[in-house]
């Protein structure tokens, strides 16, 4: 008797109320009271990104598409837009360039151009690249390092099996989610986790597409940290979610019982997120300063990634979860 009165006065107690016996008397933060901001927020970023892909477009690399890459090494410094334009004036190919510092080698400076299409460069092709660019650039000692080329079909397939591992990761990670709190509906936890894991790879695929990044083996391996990552966090919110179910009571609201495990962890949240975004940072100034671009082109989703996730962890997943189970509660109350 005393268990149900306890509990029945639990389910009754005003937020000020919980937040001074469960929160130390601190502000609970109402992120399901926000919930229409935060997915206003997502919403207008994701159509935002929509209209830049549609204006700019998509770029896959090489390595989905096929195509040829040449790689030279020079000495000095150079313009890296103006010798991509020198590049692309004597192909009727579509190129695109990368830039790197070799640090453990001999090579120096060093810029890979791909080349599109499904043909390899021919040998006088090369030869006719390099003249040409000894003679633009005779103070810099261009030299041709080595030649590749990747099939068409063998990049499409390349990229199945980059899709196909992502969503094999997806689907694990919700099954596991699932699982692992089946107290607090496992399934809606799963499904909640799901969306916000979307919701990151989108905001990471808008970004390549706004700084008109080629899609290529980085954003897959970008994708799948970050869902790890993203997932961590919201890991560690719906475990503190079940532990303040346990201890409000199941007749406890759901957003009073989020908002209370939110607010507990937001700072273990936030500070693992600033401590790897301070790691990601200092790799990506690096890289700048050295001219880095392949370690650019990974660092700087990664940063988009990590931020994205913890936001998602904490304004998607969390509320969208407390509306699934209100409205599981209203289907029950009317039955």
């Amino acid at each position: 008797m005393t268990n149900d009165i306890q509990t029945k006065a639990n389910s009754q107690m005003t937020v000020e109320e919980i937040s001074e016996k469960y929160n130390g008397g601190k502000k609970i933060i109402d992120f399901v009271g926000h919930k229409k901001i935060f997915f206003g927020i997502s919403l207008f970023i994701i159509i935002l990104g929509i209209i830049c892909n549609f204006i700019f477009g998509t770029t896959l690399d090489i390595q989905f598409t096929g195509g040829a890459t040449l790689k030279f090494s020079y000495t000095g410094e150079i313009d890296q837009s103006e010798l991509y334009s020198f590049i692309q004036e004597k192909t009727t190919d579509r190129i695109s360039t990368t830039f790197s510092r070799d640090f453990l080698g001999n090579s120096g400076n060093t810029v890979s151009v791909q080349f599109s299409g499904n043909n390899s460069v021919a040998t006088e092709i090369q030869e006719s690249l390099t003249s040409d660019l000894q003679k633009q650039y005779p103070d810099n000692d261009f030299k041709n390092l080595e030649s590749s080329s990747v099939d068409a079909s063998m990049g499409f397939n390349f990229l199945l099996k980059c899709i196909t591992a992502v969503a094999i990761a997806s689907i694990l990670m919700v099954l596991y989610v699932t699982v692992r709190f089946k107290k607090i509906g496992g399934l809606s936890a799963g499904v909640t986790a799901l969306v916000a894991l979307f919701h990151d790879i989108a905001m990471i695929y808008f970004l390549y597409v706004i700084f008109q990044m080629p899609i290529d083996s980085n954003f897959i391996a970008v994708v799948l940290m970050i869902l790890g990552y993203s997932l961590n966090d919201t890991i560690v919110i719906y475990d503190r979610v079940r532990e303040e179910r346990k201890i409000l009571g199941r007749r406890a609201d759901v957003g009073d019982v989020f908002n209370l495990s939110c607010t507990k962890t937001i700072k273990r949240t936030i500070m693992t997120s600033v401590t790897t975004l301070s790691a990601i940072i200092v790799v990506y100034l690096v890289a700048m300063a050295y001219n880095i671009s392949s370690v650019q082109s990974f660092a700087l989703p990664m940063m988009m990634g990590v931020i994205s996730g913890c936001y998602s962890s904490l304004c998607i997943a969390g509320p969208l979860w407390v509306i699934w189970q209100n409205r599981k509660k209203a289907k029950k109350a009317t039955k």
